[in-house]
Parts: structure tokens; sequence; C-alpha cells
């Protein structure tokens, strides 16, 4: 149980929409001027069905995203720690209150709360159409983390993941991080330099990683807005490995191996999974956003934060 059951959840913090009738997948192109719109996440760029890339053709339509309204069981602290949609919104107030203060103590800007949608199959997005095919991902566009709850079940079935809560709220610190990056003007560096192991893709995912490290420095010592306690309980060794195995199991080597083929560091888009544990243990030990500075380091095997 990783939050105080005391909590209060905001029902306005999510929407929720989508479904299997939407259909497409995830549109790159697009947009005013025909401006390259960048998706990224835990698996983008990365066919996680077999039958070819995961990026199609889907125009956006305002209003499509979904309803406002987060699930109506979603209450409390308590019901985050027993229900994935309650928690995936419940770390998203986490990470609202961590980056509120952080992001301008650290960088000078003022934090900006990402929209948060969960839908289910598919939904309509700034950025095109999406299937659950592409996993969890941050529209830049529309400014909005996406989830397919579904998702966290596969996370451990498919991919070997733990199945304890700081895995799953991992994802959804690592999605905010993507957000961070929009706000600094450091998400266009993964579109420019697409794809391999010392790319700028792969140095945007490991940020992001380093990024979901730093909430968890914040999370269980900072008391939330207007309250006398962290959202979360006090992070234990076993928190920190769930999170490690999430990382571990997104990794670029770890899913062509499972894919039965060869290890192709050329084609990597979000980095070893020694690199996303090292990365995530570097925000996580240091809660620093210097720490995470991935484009200028010389070597991504050994962030400067575990020196």
């Amino acid at each position: 149980m990783t939050f105080n059951e005391g909590m209060q959840i905001d029902p306005g913090r999510a929407s929720s929409g989508g479904g299997p009738g939407m259909g497409g997948k995830i549109a790159l192109g697009g947009g005013a001027g025909g401006l390259l719109l960048l998706v990224i996440g835990l698996f983008f760029g990365v066919d996680l069905t077999g039958t070819g890339s995961p990026v199609s053709g889907g125009q956006y339509q305002p209003g499509e995203a979904g309803t406002a309204g987060t699930p109506e069981h979603c209450k409390t602290g308590a019901d985050a720690n027993k229900y994935v949609d309650c928690r995936v919104v419940l770390t998203a107030q986490s990470l609202d209150a961590v980056w509120a203060q952080e992001l301008p103590k650290q960088t000078g800007t003022r934090y900006i709360e990402p929209e948060l949608v969960l839908f289910s199959g598919a939904v309509s997005t700034g950025c095109g159409n999406a299937t659950s095919d592409v996993g969890p991902f941050y529209c830049p566009a529309d400014q909005t983390a996406y989830f397919d709850t579904a998702f966290f079940q596969d996370l451990t079935d498919r991919f070997g993941a733990s199945a304890g809560p700081l895995a799953q709220e991992y994802v959804v610190a690592h999605e905010v991080g993507h957000h961070i990056q929009n706000q600094l003007g450091d998400i266009g560096r993964a579109q420019r330099d697409p794809r391999g192991a010392e790319s700028g893709a792969v140095r945007t995912e490991l940020q992001a990683d380093c990024y979901a490290g730093i909430w968890a420095y914040h999370a269980d010592k900072q008391n939330a807005p207007g309250g006398s306690q962290p959202f979360l309980k006090p992070l234990s060794d076993t928190d920190i490995r769930d999170a490690l195995s999430a990382a571990n199991a997104v990794g670029d080597d770890r899913i062509q191996r499972a894919a039965g083929r060869g290890v192709n560091p050329e084609s990597w888009t979000h980095g070893s999974s020694e690199q996303r544990q090292k990365w995530f243990l570097a925000g996580y030990r240091t809660g620093s956003v210097r720490a995470c500075d991935t484009y200028s380091a010389g070597d991504l095997n050994n962030p400067p934060g575990l020196r």
C-alpha cells in the first residue's frame, strides 16, 4: 500500500475516452502547416504487435480525447491502493505537487499540469489516433499523457515487470517526465535524432526515467498541498526494486530479445534495461534536475548522479 489512505483524489484531474471503435494508430504527421508532431512514451517506436510499424494516419478533432471526470470509484488513497485507474490519477496528483515546487525552484520554469486521459482500446489525440498497442504515451500537441490501464497487466504478464505499485507509478512518472521536457524545450531533440544507442531519442527517454526518479525522491517527503502528510508512505527498498523491474522490462535490448531478435543498438529508441534503471536511480538518489542531463552525458552507462 503505497499511498496514505486519507489522500483525496481530485474528481476533475482525469478524463476518460476511447474505445474499440476509434480505430487507427498514432500519427506523427499533420498539424498546422504540416508540422511534424512528436509522440513519445514507454514503448513508442517499438512494434509490440508484430504487424509492422506502430505509426499510421489519423486526424484529430478537438474534444475527441474524452469526457472530463475521474472515475467515480476513485475517492481516496485507499482506492488508489486498490484500483489501478485510481492509482494513475493519484500518482498524477503527486507528480503535480512535486513538480509545482521543484521545477521553478530548480529551473526557474513554472510548472503547468499536463492533461490526463484514461482510455480503453483506442483514443483520438492531438497527435492522431492511437491504440493500446503503443503503450502509455505523451502527446506534446495537446500536452496530455494517455493511459490504457490494461497495459499494466501486460507489463507484468508479457514483459516480466513486478506487479508492485511503484512499478506502475514509475510509468506515470515517466510520461509526466516527457511533459517536463516539453516545458523545458527539450522534447524535440528526440525527433531530430530518432534512433541509435547514442541518439537524441534514447537520451530523451533516459531523461524521462531520471525525472521519474526525481519524483520518487520527493514524493514520500513533501506534504500534499494543504495537508500534513505526503501522498506516499515512505518508500522501501522493495518499492524501488519494483520501479527498477519496470525500467528493466522496457529496455530496448530486453524487448528485442523477447521478440526473438538479436540485440541491435542501432535501432534503439529508449535505451538498454541497464541504462533505464541507472538513470531512474540517478534521479532518485539526487532529486536534482541537473543530474538528469542526458544530452551532455558522455557515457550513458555511467550517469553523473551515480558516481
